[in-house]
C-alpha cells in the first residue's frame, strides 16, 4: 500500500511534502470536464456564466459545462467563453438507473441521491457528436414526463459512437464495478474512468478503485470535480437547493448532503495537491479532442414550401405581387412598388426567403380557417409583410422604417411575431406540427426562475421556519415588490430582521433569486427547421399535453442567431371575430361582417374615445391610457398609434409626455434643433416617442454611426438585465451637445433609451395595435351589444371582469337579460330589442353559471330543440342532468323561469330522485318534495349569491344596498364627482375592482373603485401605501378620505387616509331593513 500511496503523491505524514513545497512546483495545466450548473436544476448553485468566468480566472485551460441530460445551460456559457477567450466543451452527465439487480448491490433507488450510481459525462468532439448527444437527451426526455429522465446503461447503444465518454464508478463492489466497466467499453471506443476527490475520507479508497479498475480494463484516468459551485462560499446554498429537491429541511439532510465545498472550481495549485500530474494532464487531453464550437451550428429553414419549378425567390416574388395586386385593385402605386423592390431585394441578398415563406404559409392557413390574426412588432414595418397578408399596416398610412426589421449592416435574422385569436391558437400549432412533423417543430421554452413569493415559500421551508410565517410573509409581498422590502415585511409580521435566523434568510433568498427553476413553453415562440431540430438542440415534453419544447429560450436563441416565429395568442382577436359574427347573426347588418368593411376615420368612435369611455377596448383600456385620452384627444389614425406609442415606461421616462401634450395643445411651440432632428420629429411634434426616433436621433443628433446605433439597441434592450448603457449615456450627451443640443434635451433622451430598455414601443409596433384600438373602438361605439357579448364570451383576457363589463355595458344603454336555461345559450347571445331601434338585448349565457361544465350546457341548450322545456324534472330528463348540475343551475338562479326564485328551485331540484334500474325512461326523475312553497330570498339574499355563483349581479349594486349604512353616512358618490371642485376633500366608498402599479410610477398605486354609480380612480402615493398597506392590498370594500384632482374631463382622488370595510359585504343583509324601500322603488 505504501507504494500505491507513493505512486499517487498520497505518502505518510513523515514523507509528505509541505503544501508550500508542492505550491512551489510547476503549476499544470487542467480543464474541469464535470460541471454541474443551476441549470440541472435544484443541483448546481452557480450559473453556468460564473462558471465559465470563475475558471478563466483560475487560469484553466478549458472547462466543460456538463448538466443533467440537458443543454439548457450551454449557451450562456457559450456567451461568457467568447466574451473571456476560454474554452467551452459541451457535454452532458447522465445518472444511471439501476436494475433490480443492482439495487440489491447497494444503489439507492431514490433518483435524488446519486451518489450510489454509476455517473456517465458524454462530451462532444465535434459536430457529429454534439447532434448525436442532442438527439440522445431528446429521446431520454421525450419518453419520460416532463422534467424526468430514466437512462439505462443498454440505451447508451444509440447512435453515440463520436462522443467521448468519462466515467464515474458507483458505489457497487469492484467486481460489480469491472461488470459494468466492460459493458461500457463495448458501447465506447474512447473511454475514461473519472477520479473525483473532495476530502471527505473516502479519497483513498476511490483512488485505490480507481487504479484497480484503469489496471484490469486498460483504460486511462483523468481528474475532475463533479462542480456544483464556482466558488465554495456557495456551498450552503447548494444545500438550501438539495433540501428543496428532497422537500426536506437542511437540518435532516445527513449524508444526502455533500459532506464539505469540494465540489467547486479550486485553484490549480489544490489540484496538484490533490491528484497526480498525468490524470490532470489527461483532462487537458480529452479538451483538446473536443474542438467543437456552438459558432458551428447552422440552421437550415425548412425547404419544402417552395414549388418544384420555382426558385424560393421567384415563389416569394410571386406571392407578394398576387397579394399587391389584392391590397390595391385599383394600382400598386409607384413608391410601393419601389418599396416592395427594395425589400424584395435585401430578402434575397440575406437569404430569408424561406422564412417569410413559413410565416406566410402559416398566416394562409389561418386564414383559410378564418382565424383571425395580425402580425406585429417590428415586421409591420415591412410592405413585403402586408402584401403577404402577415400585417395590416399599410405602407401609403405610415413611416416605415425596414432597416428596423432587418439590414445588411445587422445581418441579424428577422423576428415576426404573429398574434392569433387566443382560443383557436391551438389550431395553428397543431397545423405547424402536422405540417412539419414534431421532429422539426417546437416552441422555444421559457425560464421559470425564483421570484420573491416563491423564494420566501421555498427558502423558509428549506431553512425549517415555521409554515404560518412563512405564509404571513408571503401575502404581504405584492406582486410588484421587489427584495429591498423584506427587511420592513419581516417587521410587518413581529419580526427582527436583525436576528441571525432571518439573517441567514436573508442571505439564502438574495442568491437565489433569478435561479432557473424549471422550464416552461414560451408563449408561443416556435423553431421550425428543415432536418431533425434534436441535431441542433434537444427537444423535451411540455407540461401541456400534445407540446412540446426545445431546451433554449428567447434569449438563447437570439445569442445563436437563430430564426423563431412567434405564434401567439391574442384574447381581443378572439373578442373582434366573435362580435363580428353576433353583429350578422343577430341581424344588426345584412351581410357578413368584416374587419376590412369597418369605416375608416369614424367621427363618432374619436368622440367616444376622447371622452376617455374605453373599458374593453384594446389597449387604451387602462386606468392611465383613460386618463390619457381626454387629454390626447386623438382624432384619426396616427393619433391613436401615438396613445398607444405614449403611455410606455420610454416616454414617462424620459419625461416627454407632458412636452408632447402642451405641444398638441398649443401651449408650447413646436422647435427643432436642426433640419436633421426636424426629418426625424416632426411627426411626433418634435418630440421623441417611439424606439426608431430614438435610434435615429443618435446618429443624427448625436454623431453614431449605424453600426453604433445597433449596438445602441441591443443595450436598450437588455440593459435592465446586464447594465451596458453608460458608456452609450457619455457618448449620446457629449455628441447631442457638440452638434449644438442643449444637455436637458440629451439627458431626456437617455433617461428614455433606460425606460424603453423596460418596455418601449417601436412605431410599427404601436400602429398594428392602434389598428385593433379602432376596431373594437368602433365596435363598441356602434355595436355595443354586440361588442359586450364577443368581450364576455372571449373572457378570460384583458383588464375587467365580467361583472365590470356588465356595469359598463348598462351605462351604454344595453339591456341585459339574466341567465335561464330556457332560453340561454351555452355563450352569451344576442335577443331582438324591445323597441324599434334599439340595439339588441344581451342574454347572460350559460357559461357564467360557476361549476356548470360545457357539455352539460350544452346538452340543455340541445333538450330545447324539440320541445320546450316544461319543468325541472323534465329538464332534469332531456339533458340528462346529474343533481350537482341541477343545484348548480338552482343556486344561479338559471331556473327561475321554470320553477321560481331560488329557494324554490334549489328545493325542488333536490327533490328529483334518479330512477331505479327496472324503471321506465319516461319516468325516469321523480318529484318527491311537490306542493311545498319557500318564502321569496331578500334582495341582498340575491345579489350576494348572484356574485358567489355567477360572478355578477343584474340587481342593485352592493353598494346600493350598504348606502344608509351608519358608516358610510356622508361618503359622496362616484358620479358626484363631476361637481366636485378641484382640492376639495372628500369621502368616498367602494368595491375594488383594480389595482395597478405601473414600473414607472415612483411607487405610485393606482386603484379602481367602483360603486352603484360608476368607477373612480384613486391614487395612492407610497407614504399613504405604506401606512394602509394591509388594507390596500387586500380589502375587498374600502373607505376613503381623499383630496380631489382635475385635469379636464380626468378626475382623480388623491387618498390621504384607507380604510378596509370589507366586512360590511358579510353583514349586508343584516342592514337591509333600513334603507330596502329606498333602494328598491
Amino acid at each position: 500500500m505504501r507504494d500505491l500511496d507513493a505512486s499517487l503523491g498520497l505518502t505518510t505524514p513523515n514523507t509528505q511534502p509541505s503544501y508550500q513545497q508542492k505550491a512551489q512546483q510547476a503549476v499544470p495545466a487542467f480543464a474541469e470536464l464535470h460541471c454541474i450548473s443551476n441549470y440541472s436544476f435544484l443541483r448546481g448553485a452557480s450559473h453556468p456564466e460564473e462558471m465559465v468566468q470563475r475558471a478563466y480566472e483560475l487560469g484553466y485551460k478549458a472547462i466543460a459545462i456538463t448538466d443533467e441530460c440537458s443543454y439548457s445551460g450551454l449557451v450562456k456559457a457559450h456567451k461568457t467563453a467568447q466574451e473571456c477567450g476560454i474554452k467551452l466543451v459541451i457535454g452532458s452527465e447522465f445518472i444511471i438507473s439501476p436494475e433490480a439487480s443492482d439495487e440489491e448491490e447497494g444503489f439507492s433507488s431514490n433518483p435524488s441521491i446519486s451518489s450510489g450510481r454509476h455517473k456517465l459525462i458524454l462530451l462532444a468532439p465535434d459536430r457529429a457528436a454534439y447532434g448525436q448527444l442532442s438527439t440522445f437527451i431528446s429521446k431520454l426526455r421525450r419518453r419520460s414526463e416532463k422534467g424526468s429522465y430514466q437512462v439505462y446503461l443498454e440505451d447508451f447503444r444509440w447512435g453515440l459512437k463520436n462522443c467521448l465518454a468519462l466515467w464515474v464508478p458507483g458505489g457497487q463492489s469492484i467486481e460489480a464495478q469491472g461488470q459494468t466497466g466492460e459493458a461500457l467499453k463495448t458501447l465506447f471506443n474512447r473511454l475514461w474512468i473519472t477520479l473525483e476527490l473532495f476530502r471527505d475520507g473516502q479519497d483513498l479508497d476511490k483512488t485505490a478503485h480507481a487504479l484497480t479498475l484503469s489496471s484490469r480494463l486498460g483504460l486511462p484516468i483523468v481528474a475532475s470535480n463533479d462542480v456544483h459551485t464556482h466558488c465554495p462560499e456557495r456551498q450552503p446554498l447548494q444545500d438550501v437547493l438539495t433540501a428543496i429537491k428532497l422537500n426536506t429541511n437542511v437540518h435532516e439532510l445527513g449524508y444526502q448532503g455533500f459532506a464539505n465545498a469540494e465540489r467547486t472550481l479550486r485553484s490549480l495549485q489544490e489540484l496538484a495537491i490533490l491528484y497526480p500530474p498525468e490524470m490532470l494532464a489527461e483532462s487537458v487531453k480529452i479538451a483538446d479532442l473536443c474542438q467543437f464550437n456552438m459558432l458551428e451550428l447552422r440552421y437550415e429553414y425548412p425547404h419544402d414550401l417552395v414549388p418544384p419549378h420555382l426558385t424560393p425567390k421567384d415563389y416569394l416574388r410571386q406571392l407578394t405581387f398576387a397579394g399587391a395586386k389584392e391590397r390595391w385593385p385599383q394600382g400598386i402605386p409607384e413608391d410601393t412598388q419601389a418599396l416592395i423592390e427594395k425589400e424584395l431585394l435585401l430578402v434575397a441578398q440575406l437569404q430569408y426567403e424561406h422564412y417569410f415563406l413559413t410565416v406566410q404559409d402559416i398566416v394562409q392557413f389561418a386564414r383559410s380557417q378564418n382565424i383571425l390574426c395580425q402580425g406585429r412588432g417590428s415586421a409591420a414595418n415591412s410592405a413585403v409583410c402586408y402584401c403577404l397578408f402577415i400585417t395590416e399596416v399599410d405602407p401609403a398610412r405610415m413611416h416605415l422604417l425596414f432597416e428596423r426589421f432587418i439590414s445588411m449592416e445587422r445581418k441579424e435574422p428577422p423576428d415576426i411575431d404573429v398574434d392569433f385569436e387566443h382560443e383557436r391558437r391551438e389550431e395553428v400549432i397543431q397545423y405547424i406540427y402536422k405540417r412539419y412533423g414534431r421532429d422539426r417543430a417546437a416552441l422555444a421554452a421559457t425560464l421559470i426562475t425564483y421570484r420573491p413569493r416563491s423564494a420566501i415559500r421555498d427558502v423558509g421551508k428549506a431553512l425549517g421556519l415555521d409554515i404560518g410565517i412563512l405564509e404571513l410573509l408571503s401575502k404581504s409581498i405584492a406582486w410588484w415588490d421587489n427584495k429591498d422590502v423584506l427587511d420592513e415585511r419581516f417587521r410587518s409580521i413581529g419580526l427582527d430582521p436583525e436576528s441571525p435566523q432571518a439573517t441567514q434568510f436573508f442571505r439564502f433568498f438574495n442568491e437565489i433569486l433569478g435561479f432557473p427553476r424549471h422550464l416552461s413553453q414560451h408563449v408561443g415562440g416556435f423553431i421550425i427547421s428543415s432536418g431533425p431540430l434534436t441535431q441542433l438542440v434537444p427537444i423535451e415534453n411540455a407540461s401541456m399535453p400534445e407540446r412540446t419544447v426545445i431546451q433554449w429560450d428567447k434569449e438563447d436563441i437570439e445569442t445563436l442567431g437563430l430564426l423563431k416565429i412567434d405564434v401567439l395568442a391574442l384574447g381581443m382577436l378572439t373578442a373582434i371575430r366573435k362580435t363580428l359574427d353576433l353583429c350578422y347573426s343577430s341581424g344588426q347588418v345584412s351581410s357578413p361582417l368584416t374587419v376590412q368593411k369597418i369605416p375608416a376615420e369614424d367621427k363618432a368612435t374619436y368622440q367616444m374615445l376622447q371622452s376617455g369611455d374605453s373599458v374593453g377596448v384594446f389597449q387604451v383600456e387602462s386606468r392611465a391610457q383613460m386618463a390619457m385620452l381626454p387629454r390626447l384627444k386623438p382624432q384619426n389614425f396616427y393619433d391613436l398609434v401615438i396613445e398607444v406609442a405614449i403611455v410606455r415606461p420610454g416616454p414617462i421616462q424620459g419625461d416627454m409626455v407632458h412636452p408632447y401634450l402642451r405641444r398638441r395643445q398649443g401651449l408650447e411651440p413646436v422647435t427643432y434643433a436642426s433640419p436633421g432632428v426636424r426629418k426625424v420629429l416632426e411627426r411626433t411634434l418634435g418630440i421623441p416617442i417611439f424606439q426608431e426616433q430614438v435610434i435615429e436621433l443618435a446618429m443624427v443628433a448625436a454623431g453614431f454611426s449605424a453600426g453604433e446605433a445597433d449596438q445602441l439597441r441591443r443595450a436598450m434592450a437588455a440593459w435592465k438585465k446586464r447594465g451596458g448603457l453608460e458608456h452609450f449615456g457619455e457618448k449620446l450627451i457629449n455628441g447631442m451637445r457638440n452638434n449644438g443640443h442643449s444637455e436637458e434635451f440629451a439627458e431626456r433622451i437617455f433617461n428614455q433609451m433606460k425606460g424603453f430598455g423596460e418596455y418601449g414601443f417601436p412605431e410599427s409596433h404601436a400602429a398594428s395595435f392602434a389598428l385593433l384600438v379602432y376596431i373594437s373602438a368602433w365596435l363598441k361605439c356602434h355595436q355595443p351589444a354586440a361588442f359586450y357579448a364577443g368581450l364576455m364570451n372571449s373572457l378570460p383576457m384583458g383588464f375587467y371582469s365580467p361583472s365590470q363589463l356588465i356595469q359598463d355595458a348598462k351605462r351604454h344603454q344595453v339591456i341585459v337579460r339574466p341567465i335561464d336555461v330556457a332560453t340561454s345559450q351555452w355563450d352569451h347571445t344576442l335577443e331582438p330589442p324591445e323597441k324599434a331601434l334599439q340595439q339588441p338585448v344581451l342574454r347572460l349565457g350559460l357559461r357564467m353559471v360557476k361549476g356548470l361544465n360545457r357539455a352539460a350546457g350544452e346538452r340543455i341548450c340541445a333538450a330545447r330543440s324539440s320541445a320546450d322545456i316544461t319543468n325541472a324534472k323534465d329538464l332534469a330528463r332531456r339533458a340528462g342532468l346529474d343533481d350537482q348540475q341541477l343545484s348548480f343551475l338552482a343556486r344561479a338562479g338559471a331556473l327561475t323561469g321554470l320553477v321560481g326564485h331560488r329557494h324554490q328551485a334549489h328545493w325542488d331540484v333536490t327533490g328529483i330522485e334518479a330512477p331505479l334500474a327496472l324503471e321506465r325512461p319516461q319516468t325516469q326523475y321523480a318529484m318527491t318534495n311537490e306542493n311545498v312553497y319557500l318564502n321569496t330570498p331578500s334582495v341582498s339574499e340575491d345579489m350576494l349569491n348572484d356574485y358567489r355563483y355567477t360572478g355578477l349581479t343584474l340587481g342593485p349594486h352592493p353598494m346600493a344596498l350598504l348606502r344608509n349604512h351608519p358608516t358610510l353616512k356622508g361618503f359622496c358618490h362616484a358620479q358626484d364627482l363631476e361637481e366636485c371642485r378641484p382640492g376639495q376633500l372628500i369621502r368616498i366608498a367602494g368595491l375594488v375592482t383594480g389595482r395597478q402599479r405601473p414600473g414607472t410610477a415612483s411607487g405610485v398605486i393606482f386603484l379602481t373603485l367602483e360603486d352603484e354609480t360608476g368607477n373612480t380612480n384613486i391614487i395612492i402615493w407610497a407614504t399613504v401605501m405604506a401606512r394602509f398597506r394591509a388594507a390596500l392590498l387586500q380589502g375587498q370594500l374600502l373607505k376613503f378620505k381623499g383630496v380631489v384632482e382635475r385635469e379636464g374631463r380626468v378626475i382623480h382622488v388623491v387618498a390621504g387616509h384607507v380604510e378596509d370595510a370589507s366586512e360590511l359585504l358579510e353583514d349586508v343583509q343584516a342592514h337591509e331593513t333600513p334603507f330596502k324601500s329606498r333602494d328598491f322603488h
